[in-house]
């Protein structure tokens, strides 16, 4: 009989309260009608399209040269992704650093043009240059 009284007694306890931030209002946009959603949707993804990707990092670009090779070698190869990809792998890891450096340098060079688009790009958006522009927009119609 004491052990459901201490049962019921955690049970009757109340819930332990939620943080003040957790329990504010999501404030999710409203949009008088669906063209207007459509529009702002178009109009961010053309943005998008104008953002420069991150380029690849340095075992991608051996990975191109180390494809060329492995190609010539075995061309008979039937399922060329599996032993590709092994053979990619075991070879990178087997090399030296001084083997590396100049995939390295390719990776470092293509980060710094890069990050040159990119900063180009936010000066470009935070200034406005990229919010009614619908020049892209009209290649990416979902009816």
């Amino acid at each position: 009989m004491v052990a459901k009284q201490a049962s019921t007694s955690k049970n009757s306890s109340s819930p332990p309260s939620s943080s003040p931030a957790s329990s504010a209002p999501v404030e999710t946009p409203t949009y008088n009608s669906y063209s207007e959603f459509e529009r702002k949707l178009n109009v961010t993804k053309s943005i998008t399209k104008k953002k420069p990707k991150m380029p690849p990092c340095a075992f991608f670009f051996y990975m191109e040269d180390f494809r060329k090779e492995f190609h010539e070698q075995n061309p008979d190869v039937k399922s060329r992704a599996r032993e590709f990809s092994k053979a990619c792998g075991e070879k990178w890891k087997r090399m030296t650093y001084e083997e590396k450096v100049k995939y390295y340098d390719i990776a470092i060079q293509k980060m710094a043009e890069f990050e040159i688009a990119m900063k180009d790009y936010t000066e470009n958006k935070e200034s406005g240059e990229y919010e009614d522009s619908d020049e892209d927009s009209d290649s990416d119609d979902y009816y």
